[in-house]
Order: C-alpha cells, then structure tokens, then sequence
C-alpha cells in the first residue's frame, strides 16, 4: 500500500469514529474524552518518540512515530480539520528553504 492511501484510509477511519460507542472504539473513546485527552496523548507520544530517538534500534523509533502520527491524526479529525489541511501546507513548503518558511511564518 502506498503512504498516501495508508493515511488516506486511517484518516476516513478517524472520521468514520466520530460517531462510534466510545466503549467500543479506542478512537471514539479520545474524541469523548476531548481536546485535552487528545493533547495529552501527543505530548506522551512525543516524549516516547524523544527517548526511543535516542536508542541505537530503529524498531522502537518507527513505533513510537507511528504513534505520533496516528495521534496527531486523531487531534487534526477532532478539530474537524481535513486531512489536506496538513497536506497541502507541506507541500506548500517545497521549493521552498526551511529558514525562509521559518523567517515568513514570524513575521
């Protein structure tokens, strides 16, 4: 399966558990909760992913990022963003310096 169809069909998914029992769906269960569950679980995935970083296996790394992306995903739905809302805005940013995005973004 190619990246784009992988996020393509997890985001649908996340969509799709709006409106699923929150005792039934890990997913559904974090819309409940709100925002700050949602948060609070990017900020654990985040750290987890920090200190995975830090190990000479890759094997902890891409599981604590897939965590990361997928928690993210789960925020981005919440907020009843489009998933390309993020798309687009990356691919906005190529061509382009990373420290003349950054300088633009400030201003």
């Amino acid at each position: 399966m190619n990246p784009g169809d992988v996020l393509t069909q997890l985001y649908a998914t996340l969509e799709a558990r709006k409106n699923a029992d929150p005792q039934g769906s890990y997913i559904a269960s974090l819309y409940a909760k709100g925002t700050d569950a949602i948060l609070k679980k990017v900020g654990e995935e985040a750290a987890e992913t920090i200190i995975a970083a830090k190990n000479p296996e890759s094997a902890p790394l891409v599981y604590e990022l897939a965590d990361l992306w997928f928690h993210s995903l789960v925020l981005l739905a919440h907020k009843d963003l489009p998933l390309t809302a993020l798309t687009d805005e990356l691919a906005r940013r190529f061509g382009q310096s990373g420290l003349a995005e950054k300088a633009a973004r400030s201003k």
